[in-house]
């Protein structure tokens, strides 16, 4: 049977059910959300002279929670036209649109009775191989559909999604005995190609995989935390990124998902295992349950672990004394071991320091993570079949960098299992025999290839198609060429890629050189180009310390250098004989952005933010942006005899001036930094592969590059139309002088200096007057502040 998902429909409108019908809604499926009825009139709707049997009021549930996704911060929506495509009802009027649907999605509340309800209800109204799944964290998906019919349970299966469904990698799909298994692969390969999931099977068992563990980790590190007397603001400080963690380490994390929520958690495992040991580890300590108690929960209540108050000084973040449940100044757990491991340059070498570390921080890891280990392999067969996805599932899932198998590799298995052992720990027998044969890494890498063990023996790692690792192409000798800021990489079926890796994927010398060679190279060798990475963004600009340092040195040619080679690079790009693709990904900032706009095409991953930012460090673009977002704009008006040019270079000014920047790569469309032709990839693990299908497709179409032309400017006239808008900000007291100047050197540059209105100007022209403005804004010492304060403090100063 070839399924295939046209419509959807969610039951439960919460925050969870409202967030996947979201991120259906993202990626353009039709959503039907339903809620109960109200039982009762609010005030407002007794004032309008509504009754119970209104329409407005029997949605009223399923409509509020559709509104709220307009609200949220981070946005659930890529664009906030999107809700559109979800419609709200209820559970007594509207159950026959479930007729018209191919997905049910429950997502009520986390109660097995009231799940069998649920199901008991859409059933008679589910068509005929609709597949209908459950949202659960960790109920049993077997015992939900107890009493439903054989058809029905061929076609349903767990889909748990992680919070946000839009921000969160990890879907993990639970079976039931009775699933088809051609239903959960077509919701595997859905997952993933549509939703743009990382997908792991989990078994039937209580809160899967990546909640078991993680929900272990919590209680463990609670555990030691309390058994070595630290407090909760020296746990956090050693476990997030100093040990590959997240930001919000432990505590932070609690309260960001509400230690309510975590209890539950907590509490099904306990009800559902059978060994007293693991029962006794998800019991909450007796602070944790006064906490709940006393409703200090976390984040949505104001205080839980941490709670942020103030004072004299401006705000204060507290951290809570758990001995006597009042709240005191945060501590950091300062000791050797942290700082040295901040020194190492990769997260294994960090790991090593900290963990074998005679300190307090590297006993207080130790102590977890040995733990956490042993979990995990204990567990192997239990929640998962494999250690890839229970690998998968805590980095998709809870933003490890390492799973717990690779994290065990990268402290070494013998000497951590010696250890362990020596202090009195159970390893499981399968690692002790996998050592016993001379197997001492649950991985093993050759010539690009990853191999896990399974029962005794290596198998090779699965990966679809169209996931492309850069890192696997180089460890096949399939560099070209590289220097110290950029490698050009043979990815295959005669495309190219040209891949930055240097500090922060900034572009300076080495990635404008290396860009050159590729085009020429490519020119000869290849059929096109890719511009891409697989860093933690694509780039987050031009090296701007390299730039400040010329500039307090007033080496005014030196500047004028590192310019000119900027715009002359992404005018290579331009006219550059084979198509080029740029593939950006998260921060694509400032010169990220100038690389992507003159490309053939762009191929963005959903999750682009895309921005001109200069007028953050007090500069104007200087990569040839300005020209590029006009000759944009000018190109998107079909008839260029309607076409009103004051209004084009009001959108370009108001986007640059502004500084703004994408929440995703749809919302880059409508500030026209992706045009109609480009292509977003939802997947981001699928974005490299789809940029060099796009390379292809162009090349069989017979590339040609775009012929050099002119286009009218607005000149002094529109110049004036620009600066008025400025002046009346500066009047308001929304902008400082400065920022006044520097609208003034753009408005100058996006109306064509001081030209009559109308007049044809060639792109070099306009590069000559943008490369002007940007040098004698480098010389302004307020700029240069601005400089300064974005390299030590991270963000802008409004000097």
């Amino acid at each position: 049977m070839a399924y295939r998902i046209n419509k959807a429909a969610v039951i439960g409108s919460g925050v969870m059910g409202a967030g996947i019908a979201a991120h259906l809604a993202n990626v353009g499926i039709p959503v039907y959300m339903f809620d109960i009825v109200p039982q009762s009139l609010t005030e407002e709707e007794q004032q309008k002279g509504l009754t119970l049997e209104d329409r407005a009021v029997r949605n009223r549930i399923a409509e509020e929670n559709r509104q709220k996704l307009l609200k949220q911060k981070p946005s659930p929506l890529f664009d906030k036209r999107r809700i559109d495509l979800i419609t709200a009802c209820n559970l007594e009027d509207d159950l026959d649109k479930l007729k018209e649907v191919d997905w049910i999605v429950e997502v009520v509340v986390e109660r097995l009775d009231v799940k069998r309800e649920v199901l008991a209800k859409i059933e008679p109204y589910r068509k005929e191989n609709a597949i209908v799944s459950t949202n659960t964290s960790g109920i049993s998906v077997e015992a939900m559909s107890e009493g439903r019919s054989e058809e029905f349970r061929r076609h349903f299966l767990g889909t748990h999604f992680f919070n946000p469904p839009r921000y969160l990698k990890l879907l993990e799909v639970i079976p039931t005995a009775k699933t088809d298994s051609e239903v959960v692969q077509f919701m595997k390969d859905f997952g993933e190609k549509v939703l743009g999931k990382g997908v792991v099977l989990a078994k039937d068992t209580p809160n899967f995989i990546a909640n078991r563990i993680g929900c272990y980790g919590l209680m463990v590190t609670v555990e030691e935390m309390m058994k070595g007397g630290y407090s909760v603001g020296e746990v956090d400080s050693v476990t997030g990124p100093v040990i590959g963690r997240p930001k919000s380490a432990t505590f932070r994390t609690l309260d960001v998902v509400g230690l309510d929520t975590f209890a539950h958690v907590a509490h099904n495992v306990r009800e559902n295992v059978s060994d007293p040991a693991e029962q006794e580890v998800f019991r909450l300590p007796d602070f944790m349950a006064q906490m709940v108690e006393k409703g200090w929960i976390g984040a949505k209540a104001g205080q839980g672990f941490f709670k942020k108050v103030k004072g004299d000084n401006g705000s204060e973040i507290l951290e809570l004394d758990y001995n006597t449940m009042e709240y005191v100044p945060r501590k950091k757990l300062n000791a050797p071991s942290v700082q040295q491991s901040k020194s190492k340059k990769d997260l294994a070498e960090k790991l090593r320091t900290i963990v074998y570390a005679k300190d307090r921080a590297g006993e207080l890891v130790w102590n977890i993570m040995k733990r956490v280990l042993l979990y995990s392999a204990d567990k192997l067969g239990e929640i998962a079949d494999d250690i890839v996805s229970i690998d998968r599932a805590m980095k998709w899932g809870f933003g490890w960098e390492m799973g717990p198998f690779e994290t065990w590799d990268a402290i070494g298995l013998e000497k951590s299992v010696a250890r362990m052992e020596q202090e009195g720990e159970k390893v499981p027998e399968w690692i002790k025999t996998m050592l016993a044969k001379g197997q001492t890494s649950f991985y093993n890498r050759e010539q690009g290839k990853t191999f896990y063990i399974s029962h005794g023996e290596y198998k090779q790692v699965e990966k679809r198609p169209e996931e492309i690792s850069l890192a696997a192409l180089k460890e096949q000798g399939k560099v070209i060429k590289k220097n110290a800021g950029a490698s050009l990489i043979d990815i295959g079926d005669g495309v190219a890629l040209l891949e930055f890796h240097s500090p922060n994927n900034a572009i300076g010398a080495d990635i404008i050189h290396m860009l050159h060679f590729s085009l020429e190279e490519v020119a000869r060798n290849y059929e096109g180009l890719v511009i891409g990475n697989q860093g933690k963004n694509f780039c987050v600009g031009a090296n701007l310390m390299l730039l400040l340092m010329e500039a307090q040195e007033m080496n005014w040619p030196e500047i004028d250098f590192m310019v000119r080679q900027f715009q002359q690079a992404t005018t290579a790009i331009r006219y550059s004989e084979k198509p080029v693709v740029v593939a950006p990904f998260a921060m694509t900032l400032g010169g990220g952005t100038e690389f992507c706009l003159p490309a053939a095409r762009i191929q963005a991953a959903a999750e682009t933010y895309m921005g001109l930012v200069e007028v953050g460090v007090g500069l104007i673009p200087g990569g040839g942006g300005n020209k590029e977002m006009l000759y944009r704009l000018y190109d998107s008006v079909p008839d260029k005899a309607d076409v009103d040019l004051q209004q084009l270079v009001n959108l370009a000014f108001e986007t640059i001036a502004m500084a703004k920047v994408s929440t995703s790569a749809e919302e880059a469309r409508q500030y026209q930094f992706i045009r109609p032709q480009d292509g977003i990839s939802i997947n981001q693990s699928f974005l490299l592969y789809e940029a060099k299908q796009k390379v292809l497709e162009l090349a069989r179409a017979g590339y040609r590059p775009p012929q050099p032309k002119k286009i009218p400017v607005v000149g002094r006239e529109g110049k004036a139309v620009l600066m008025l808008g400025a002046y009346t900000f500066k009047k308001g007291g929304q902008i400082s002088d400065h920022d006044y100047k520097i609208a003034e050197k753009l408005a100058h540059v996006l109306s064509g200096g001081d030209l009559p209105q109308g007049t044809l100007v060639d792109e070099q022209y306009l590069l000559d007057i943008e490369r002007e403005a940007f040098l004698s804004l480098c010389g302004e010492p307020k700029t240069q502040q601005r400089m300064q304060y974005m390299l030590t403090k991270g963000k802008p100063l409004r000097n």
